[in-house]
C-alpha cells in the first residue's frame, strides 16, 4: 500500500453503492409491476433494468473527462451525497404509486453511479500502487458480485415479508453508509488535464483508436466485456430456468444466486492474491474453456437444486479466476493519468454489452421459441472461442503458451534478470547463436515489455503485421536493401533513439544475423556504435551472453545457410507431438545480461567503428562455453 493507505474504505463504498443500484431495481421490479396491467408488466421489468443501465452507455465519456479534472476522492464523495436525494425520489414514488417517480429514480441512480464508476477503479492503482493492483482488483470486483446478487437476494426476501417502511429505512441506510465510507478513502492522486470528448459515440471510436497504442488493451477490453455480457445473461436466464424447468421456489433461486455471488467473490479474492505471484493471465484461456465446458453440463443435465447450487458456485470460482488477471492487466498496461479515459472506455463498452444480454434472451426466448436453458449452450459456445480471440491478441499469452512449448525441449536459466527491470529505458544487445534465441527470450520474459527490432518490410504484409504489432515491434529500414545509405541509417538511429527516450526496452543485435562459425562476427556494421554514442540519459545498456544453442536444428553448424523457420517450426512441433522430448535430455540454455553502460558509452565515444565492433566481439566470444561444440543438434 502506498504509506497507510487502505482499500477498507473504498471497498465498503463500492459494497453500499452496489447493493442500493441492485436494491432499488430489484425492488422495482417486484413491486411497480403491481401497479400496471398484466401486459405492460414485462416492458416495466425491462425499462427498470435499462434505464439504469443506459446512463453507463452514454455517460461514460463524460465520468472519464471528470477524473481528469477533480479529484476522485471528491467524485465519490460528491456521488454519495447525491445519492440521499435520489433515494428520497424513489420513497415518494413508492410511497404515491407513481411509476415515473420510480423510473425517474432508477436513472439518477445509474446517472450517479456512472459518474463515479472510473473514479473508484482509478483509485485502486492510487490507493495501492502498481504492485498491489491485482490484490485491489481482487478485492473490488469480489465486493461488486457479492454486493451486486445481495441486493438482488435481499430485495427478493423483504418484499413480501416486510413492511414498507422497512424497505425505505434500507434504501436510506445504504445510501448513508457509503457516504460514511467515501469520507474515509485516502490516496496519493495522479493529476493531468485532458480534452477527451463527451459525445459518447466520438468518444468510443476515439478512445478505440487511442486503445491500440496499447498492445492487447482492446482485446482485452472486450473479452472483459463479452464476461459481463456471459454474467447479466445468466443472472437472467437463472431467475427464469430455476422455477420453470427445475421447479424451484423463490427463495431457492435466490439461494442459487448466493451460490453464484459467494462463489466469484471468493474467486476474485483468491485469484487477486495468486496474481502477485503466478502468471494467472497466461492461464485465461484455459479457464474460459473450463467456463464453457461448465455452462455446457448446465445445459445438457438437468439437476437437483443443490447440484445446480454447486455446479454455480465453481463456475462463479473460476469466473473470478478469468476476470482478475484481464483487469490487472489494463492497470497494468495503461500508465500514468490515461488510465482514467480507459476505465471510462472500458466502462462504456461493457454495459454496451450488459445491454445486450437482454436482447440475447429476448431472442432466444421469445423470437427463437427456445427454452431457457438454451441460454447455456449459446454461453458455451461463445467462450469456447472468446479465448481463441484474446490469446492470438494479447502478446504475453502468446509468449507464455510457447513458453509453454519451448520448456518440454529447453531448460533456460537465467543470470542478471534483475538489471532489465531497474528504472528507465533499456537497450538489450546479445549475442546471435540461432534463430531460436529471440523466441526464447521473448517467450521466458512474457511479462517484461521487450520491442524487438523488425524490418519494415514485413509490415506489409496483414498477418506478419498483427503479429509484430502485437508484439510491439519497432519497424526500422534495412540497410543492406535500402538505397541512400547515410540518410536511412540516421532515421534508423533516430528510430532507436526515440524508442528509447520514451522509456520502452529494446531488443537488438549487433551482428544482425546468426553466427555462421559459433563466434560472434559484427564486422563493419554500425547501428550498435551509433546508437551507443548518443544514447538518452537515463538509458541501461545490457550485453546479453546466450550460451546453448549453438549445434541446434535452428543454428547454422554443419550448414551453408540460415534453417528456413517455418520448415524448422513444423518439424519441432512434430518432435513436440511424437513424443521426442520424452525422452531426449533437455537442451541446456544459459542467457546473461551484464549492464554495461558506461563501457560501451566510453568505446563508442573514444573509439573507431571498427575497434568498437572489435571490442564488442571480444567480450562476446571472450565468454563463450567451450564445450558448445559438443553439444548434439536437436
Amino acid at each position: 500500500m502506498h504509506g497507510k493507505n487502505s482499500y477498507i474504505p473504498l471497498y465498503m463504498t463500492n459494497l453500499w453503492g452496489t447493493i442500493n443500484d441492485n436494491f432499488l431495481k430489484t425492488l422495482s421490479c417486484f413491486v411497480a409491476v403491481r401497479w400496471v396491467d398484466e401486459r405492460y408488466q414485462s416492458l416495466v421489468v425491462s425499462l427498470a433494468a435499462a434505464v439504469l443501465v443506459l446512463p453507463y452507455v452514454f455517460c461514460s465519456p463524460l465520468a472519464g473527462r471528470l477524473t481528469q479534472h477533480f479529484s476522485k476522492r471528491r467524485i465519490v464523495q460528491v456521488a454519495k451525497v447525491l445519492e440521499l436525494p435520489i433515494v428520497a425520489i424513489a420513497i415518494s414514488g413508492f410511497y404515491f404509486k407513481s411509476l415515473t417517480l420510480v423510473i425517474l429514480s432508477l436513472f439518477l441512480m445509474g446517472l450517479q453511479s456512472s459518474l463515479y464508476s472510473p473514479a473508484k477503479y482509478g483509485l485502486v492503482r492510487e490507493i495501492g500502487g502498481v504492485e498491489n493492483v491485482s490484490h485491489g482488483m481482487g478485492g473490488m470486483e469480489a465486493i461488486s458480485f457479492f454486493s451486486m446478487l445481495m441486493g438482488t437476494v435481499i430485495a427478493s426476501y423483504v418484499v413480501d415479508n416486510t413492511p414498507a417502511w422497512f424497505h425505505y429505512a434500507l434504501l436510506g441506510c445504504f445510501a448513508l453508509l457509503g457516504l460514511i465510507h467515501s469520507l474515509s478513502i485516502r490516496a496519493i492522486e495522479e493529476k493531468t488535464h485532458s480534452r477527451d470528448r463527451v459525445n459518447p459515440i466520438a468518444f468510443l471510436r476515439n478512445s478505440h483508436r487511442r486503445a491500440k497504442e496499447y498492445p492487447g488493451l482492446n482485446p482485452i477490453i472486450y473479452t472483459l466485456s463479452v464476461f459481463w455480457w456471459l454474467a447479466a445473461t445468466v443472472q437472467i436466464s437463472v431467475m427464469i430456468y430455476c422455477p420453470q424447468e427445475l421447479g424451484m421456489d423463490t427463495q431457492s433461486t435466490g439461494l442459487a444466486l448466493c451460490a453464484a455471488a459467494v462463489g466469484v467473490s471468493v474467486g476474485c479474492v483468491v485469484a487477486g492474491k495468486v496474481d502477485k505471484h503466478h502468471f494467472l493471465l497466461g492461464w485465461v484461456p484455459y479457464l474460459g474453456w473450463g467456463i464453457s465446458f461448465l455452462l455446457l453440463i448446465l445445459f445438457a443435465v438437468k439437476m437437483p437444486p443443490v447440484c445446480f447450487a454447486l455446479v454455480m458456485f465453481v463456475m462463479s470460482f473460476v469466473c473470478g479466476f478469468f476476470k482478475i488477471p484481464l483487469d490487472a492487466e489494463i492497470q497494468r498496461i495503461v500508465k500514468g493519468p490515461e488510465l482514467n479515459t480507459m476505465l471510462a472506455y472500458f466502462n462504456q463498452v461493457s454495459f454496451l454489452f450488459i445491454l445486450l444480454a437482454s436482447v440475447t434472451f429476448a431472442f432466444i426466448t421469445y423470437f427463437l421459441h427456445l427454452p431457457s436453458q438454451y441460454i447455456f449452450l449459446f454461453g458455451a459456445l461463445v467462450f469456447f472461442f472468446t479465448p481463441w480471440y484474446i490469446v492470438l491478441r494479447c502478446r504475453p499469452m502468446v509468449c507464455y503458451a510457447c513458453h509453454i512449448l519451448w520448456r518440454r525441449r529447453y531448460h533456460v536459466t537465467f543470470k542478471g534478470l534483475e538489471h532489465l527491470r531497474t528504472p528507465g529505458a533499456h537497450l538489450v544487445m546479445p549475442n546471435h547463436q540461432a534463430v531460436m534465441d529471440p523466441m526464447l527470450i521473448f517467450s521466458e520474459l512474457y511479462m517484461d515489455q521487450l520491442r524487438p527490432l523488425v524490418d519494415e518490410a514485413y509490415f506489409i504484409t496483414p498477418q506478419t503485421k498483427k503479429i509484430l504489432e502485437m508484439l510491439n515491434a519497432v519497424p526500422v529500414p534495412n540497410l543492406t536493401k535500402s538505397r541512400g545509405g547515410v540518410e536511412q541509417a540516421e532515421r534508423l538511429n533516430g528510430i532507436i533513439l526515440d524508442t528509447l527516450r520514451s522509456g520502452d526496452n529494446i531488443l537488438m543485435y549487433p551482428s544482425g544475423h546468426i553466427t555462421t562459425d559459433g563466434t560472434e562476427r559484427i564486422g563493419n556494421r554500425q547501428l550498435a556504435y551509433n546508437v551507443c554514442r548518443q544514447l538518452p540519459e537515463g538509458t541501461t545498456v545490457l550485453l546479453g551472453h546466450i550460451d546453448g544453442l549453438w549445434g541446434s536444428s535452428w543454428s547454422r553448424k554443419g550448414r551453408k545457410r540460415t534453417p528456413v523457420f517455418a520448415t524448422t517450426l513444423l518439424v519441432s512441433i512434430l518432435k513436440f507431438f511424437t513424443g521426442y522430448c520424452l525422452w531426449h535430455k533437455k537442451r541446456e540454455v544459459t542467457i546473461e545480461f551484464v549492464p554495461m553502460t558506461a563501457e560501451v558509452s566510453h568505446w563508442a565515444q573514444t573509439m573507431t567503428r571498427q575497434e568498437f565492433n572489435q571490442q564488442l566481439e571480444k567480450w562476446y566470444n571472450s565468454v563463450l562455453c567451450g564445450d558448445a561444440e559438443s553439444r548434439k543438434g536437436d
